[in-house]
């Protein structure tokens, strides 16, 4: 996972959001979400900025600034904001050193973690929006695959790789495997991975 695939990905995913402005996305829910579409793709812009300075910082949790993109914001304003903040964090994906690592409530990323979970929330979000809007989101399987071999070494790899996707992110069941709920994906480089799921039991 590199800048490449985060800017691939931000374009796929602009694509869909483009050909779904005209609803009203301040007052479109997305079901099983306390979510509108605006408050979501808003996230998703919040993330990428999130991601780009956490990687840029190294090691040490940086708070210091409050990053909220505007929900109520015209939907074409979110779109670019979305792609604007995707090419920053390319950027500093690409321009990361080798051994590089930022932090994350879920482990110490690397670049090629950062660059995988700002794919997962651009496409599993995107999926969202279309949830709420009645018209489906299919990525294409590059972009799911790379993003869940990396996010989800344990997820299965005989499936389908976008439902696959979203089962690891909770969206979905899949057949034979139990329902992911306290998901939580593995962004530390991947020699680092312990071998099981680390999602909460219940």
């Amino acid at each position: 996972m590199n800048g490449s695939m985060v800017l691939q990905t931000a374009t796929e995913c602009e694509r869909f959001l483009r050909s779904v402005m005209d609803r009203d996305w301040t007052e479109t829910p997305i079901p099983e979400m306390e979510w509108t579409v605006a408050r979501t793709v808003a996230h998703v812009c919040d993330c990428l900025l999130w991601y780009t300075t956490d990687l840029a910082a190294g090691e040490q949790e940086l708070s210091t600034a409050e990053i909220r993109v505007r929900p109520e914001s015209k939907p074409d304003d979110l779109i670019t904001t979305m792609t604007t903040y995707a090419t920053i964090l390319a950027r500093v994906v690409d321009g990361t050193p080798p051994g590089g690592r930022g932090w994350h409530p879920h482990g110490l990323a690397d670049a090629s973690g950062f660059a995988a979970m700002a794919c997962d929330e651009m496409l599993v979000h995107t999926a969202d929006v279309g949830t709420g809007v009645g018209q489906a989101f299919v990525p294409a399987e590059t972009a799911a695959t790379a993003t869940l071999r990396r996010l989800f070494p344990w997820a299965p790899e005989d499936t389908d790789p976008w439902e696959t996707l979203l089962w690891a992110n909770g969206r979905n069941d899949l057949p034979g495997q139990e329902r992911q709920v306290g998901w939580r994906w593995h962004c530390a480089p991947l020699t680092e991975w312990s071998g099981v799921n680390p999602r909460r039991r219940t």
